[in-house]
């Protein structure tokens, strides 16, 4: 997420806008993407939404090997691996761009599938879950969709299949709090959540 904050703020200097801050972002930072940047004060009656899209992801690639993974990410992918969990990624990411970021924070063995989008534009991953839901070897009330975003949770209700939002990401646990899913603040909460779940089920 500051990796976002900072890229974004270049683009934003470049304009001559006013800088995001970290709250400011999580409050309103939205799929499409495209209504963030309008949000933020980008005319895109004088340049195309391209332009600083592009940019954008030219800085984030730039800057995300020095964006570390959370302290409990590794352990919690084990312990769901041990579990017997598939695990698999759904991201609004470019596809060649998430493997080489998967690659080099070491964690791409965890997963059966790492799915991307096709281009860097950010227009949402509803269609794309629905294919990757169609290939999984699960029925859909085996699968939980896990994400940070009001977004994920449209995506996962679309599909019907349940999520957990994670409250400490790209969106506040307000924002969050006016959907009805389980919600946890970190990857030890997601654990034992999921653990319990598990007993239930």
């Amino acid at each position: 997420m500051q990796v976002c904050v900072d890229c974004m703020n270049i683009l934003l200097e470049e304009r001559a806008l006013p800088p995001v801050g970290t709250e400011q972002y999580r409050e309103i930072f939205t799929f499409p993407v495209k209504e963030y940047y309008i949000h933020l004060g980008f005319d895109f009656e004088k340049e195309d939404f391209e332009v600083p899209a592009h940019r954008f992801i030219d800085l984030y690639r730039e800057r995300l090997p020095n964006a570390p993974l959370h302290d409990e990410v590794k352990s919690v992918m084990d312990h769901f691996r041990k579990k017997g969990f598939r695990q698999v990624v759904l991201s609004a990411m470019e596809q060649e761009f998430l493997d080489e970021a998967m690659r080099s924070k070491g964690i791409e063995h965890y997963f059966d599938r790492i799915a991307g989008i096709t281009d860097h534009l950010g227009e949402g991953k509803n269609e794309m879950a629905r294919s990757l839901i169609g290939t999984l070897p699960a029925a859909k009330s085996e699968i939980i969709m896990i994400g940070d975003t009001l977004h994920d949770y449209e995506v996962s209700q679309a599909n019907g299949i349940r999520c957990i939002l994670i409250t400490h990401g790209h969106q506040s646990p307000e924002r969050l709090n006016g959907v009805e899913c389980p919600k946890v603040s970190n990857f030890n909460e997601l654990k034992d959540l999921i653990d319990r779940i598990g007993q239930l089920s």
